[in-house]
């Protein structure tokens, strides 16, 4: 007999990944999925007011007037990027935090230009970024380079000439 799940399980997991493991849709119910979208992206960071000063003067991002007291919103064209205590972030998710090198994440940052690529990796270093990897032509025929934030988030600066950006400075896939 074929295992089943609730709804919520439906919701979560998307209908490929379920008829893959096997398991069958409950007794007259539609199976519900993901929207393929992102809106909010909450990095964890030690020092907030620090790490606002940074993503503020080195990107020269504006937080949202909806930002809080301990959560800065910025607004970055159709996804949210937060800054939220780190310690306060672990408490929500209910699991310790535990640095490590690479946690197989890159939040990336396409440009228009390779130019455009050192200038900001030449700033943010200057702000306390450490510079991961300098900016560089790349395997796959782009320019790129990597830093870590304040807390060690893991940043890709890159140009990539075989995608196009909008007026807004959208990936055109």
């Amino acid at each position: 007999m074929m295992p089943t799940v609730s709804q919520t399980q439906m919701n979560i997991m998307g209908v490929p990944c379920l008829q893959q493991a096997g398991i069958r849709q409950s007794e007259n119910k539609k199976y519900i999925r993901m929207k393929q979208k992102l809106n909010l992206i909450t990095l964890g960071v030690e020092n907030f007011q620090k790490s606002l000063a940074f993503y503020e003067s080195g990107f020269g991002w504006k937080k949202s007037d909806k930002s809080l007291d301990g959560l800065a919103l910025f607004d970055l064209g159709g996804i949210i990027l937060a800054l939220h205590p780190r310690n306060e972030l672990a408490k929500d998710v209910t699991l310790a935090y535990q640095p490590t090198t690479f946690s197989g994440l890159t939040i990336s940052h396409n440009t228009k230009s390779e130019k455009e690529v050192n200038d900001i990796l030449e700033k943010v270093e200057k702000l306390g970024a450490t510079i991961v990897k300098p900016a560089q032509k790349v395997y796959w025929g782009g320019y790129s380079g990597y830093f870590k934030d304040l807390d060690g988030h893991l940043f890709e600066v890159a140009y990539n000439p075989f995608w196009g950006l909008d007026e807004n400075g959208n990936i055109k896939l």
